[in-house]
């Protein structure tokens, strides 16, 4: 296998790999480390590359691999699931020794002193990390281009935006610059890049992945997870992240079996509902609703039973906001030194009674939205609602024009960070531009299995990973 399949091949299979000795992880390090020398300044998918650490890493766990062979016979079979595989965190996640920006060029000097609760669960997973990917300012965009710092392309068209706050995650993922990677979602952040890039994400159900050792925030609405180019990897890499830490606020159980199983399980016929809009905010593109429409036929197809439904979202577009945009002030971060779009939302910031009253609305609006799936096992949405944008397209609109701007294109996916529920975006397809178009599938309440089963039953049946961009 030359070294272009290697850095293409999937996470699960670079594992087995390693564990029959056919590949190293230093050789894998190595690959990805020339990659991301090579790329990554067309892309801008990393904001720090951890190359000396990942080398010493991967140099140590080659030779414990290079044992002799009877002792390997002994251990091979507890070895982490993931024993040196590559793979990336993005810069919103402390990992300790390296600098932590949150996309603001003044935290360049910001060296964490701890590994977040998910990167510990990483490094326990055997993986070694390559480095921090690149994300917007403070998470608050769906594209990724933070003053100071390259924005991240699109590796199927550079002209366009790889989406955001995980652009870099998903950048790098679809360019071949890492394995796969840890991302994170508090209105589509994880499923609106995998979508731009033609990947595999999911946002995980409220209290799967912990925040440990920090807080959370922002009232639930934020969650850690999986960018990946096949179901299996996301699914695997989910198992990984999951699960309690002291002091959790909430938590779900571990699954039962795990979820890298439920991908390989086929699912009972379900009941799906469907919609190309977003009652208030509108009706997809032509292109997003095309991906929707196919996707619908696909799962008809596959037995299961749909129609054409959705739940009122009407109420959660201005609970949200109000609730989304105080991770800014919670930054701590002087506006002047912010960009436009988050300078203003700062000074938009409301009182602790109008966020508590906020976060009452968006729960009691939540609860009508989850009564919907008593009904419906699985709603498909697109995941924006219109194709990615041009790199710098909304840089000359004003504040207010870029929120709004966001507001319409994001529409279809805060329901669920809104709600708690599972979600996975799935690429279908390409448009004119060769620019990749994905669906999302939202699931009931700590149903992320069902999602696995179903997207890994759609994979089966549109399989997509011999597809990348011809860098």
């Amino acid at each position: 296998m030359n070294k272009v399949d290697l850095a293409f091949t999937p996470a699960l299979q670079q594992a087995e790999l390693i564990r029959r000795r056919e590949v190293s992880p230093l050789e894998l390090v190595e690959i990805y480390l020339e990659r991301i020398s090579s790329l990554n300044p067309q892309l801008g998918s990393y904001f720090t590359v951890m190359a000396q650490q990942a080398y010493d890493d991967a140099q140590a766990k080659t030779e414990i691999l290079a044992s002799s062979v009877e002792t390997l016979r002994q251990s091979v079979s507890t070895l982490p699931p993931f024993f040196g595989v590559p793979i990336s965190v993005k810069d919103l996640n402390s990992v300790v020794g390296v600098p932590c920006t949150y996309g603001h060029p003044a935290l360049l000097n910001n060296i964490a002193s701890y590994d977040e609760g998910v990167v510990t669960r990483i490094k326990q997973a055997g993986f070694v990390i390559l480095g921090k990917t690149a994300t917007s300012e403070l998470g608050s965009f769906p594209y990724t281009e933070p003053t100071g710092f390259p924005p991240a392309r699109n590796p199927w068209n550079l002209e366009y935006t790889a989406g955001g706050s995980s652009g870099g995650a998903a950048a790098a993922v679809a360019a071949g610059l890492c394995a796969l990677a840890q991302a994170s979602d508090g209105g589509g952040s994880i499923r609106g890049p995998a979508a731009c890039c033609g990947l595999v994400g999911i946002k995980p159900s409220r209290g799967r992945v912990s925040h440990a050792p920090v807080g959370d925030r922002l009232s639930g609405i934020a969650m850690n997870g999986p960018i990946a180019r096949t179901v299996a990897d996301a699914a695997a890499l989910l198992d990984v992240m999951s699960g309690y830490i002291t002091g959790d606020p909430y938590w779900l159980p571990d699954p039962e079996p795990s979820f890298q199983a439920a991908a390989h399980r086929k699912p009972v016929n379900l009941r799906i509902a469907y919609s190309t809009s977003i009652p208030p905010l509108g009706e997809a593109d032509a292109n997003c609703k095309q991906g929707v429409l196919q996707t619908v036929k696909l799962l008809q197809e596959l037995g299961h039973k749909v129609e054409e439904k959705c739940p009122d979202f009407s109420g959660l577009v201005e609970p949200f906001q109000v609730v989304w945009q105080t991770s800014v002030a919670a930054a701590g971060i002087p506006g002047e030194i912010l960009q436009p779009m988050n300078r203003w939302l700062l000074e938009r910031n409301g009182s602790a009674g109008e966020y508590l009253k906020a976060v009452y609305e968006l729960q009691m609006v939540a609860r009508q939205i989850v009564a919907f799936f008593d009904t419906v096992d699985v709603l498909v949405l697109p995941v924006y609602l219109h194709s990615p944008i041009r790199v710098g397209e909304w840089a000359h609109l004003s504040a207010e024009e870029t929120f709004q701007n966001i507001v319409h294109w994001i529409a279809p996916c805060p329901v669920a960070n809104a709600t708690g529920q599972p979600a996975i975006a799935l690429p279908v397809g390409f448009d004119q531009l060769g620019l990749p178009i994905g669906v999302q599938l939202i699931g009931k309440p700590a149903a992320e299995a069902t999602l696995i089963s179903l997207a890994s039953q759609l994979e089966a049946a549109n399989p997509w990973i011999e597809h990348r961009p011809s860098l």
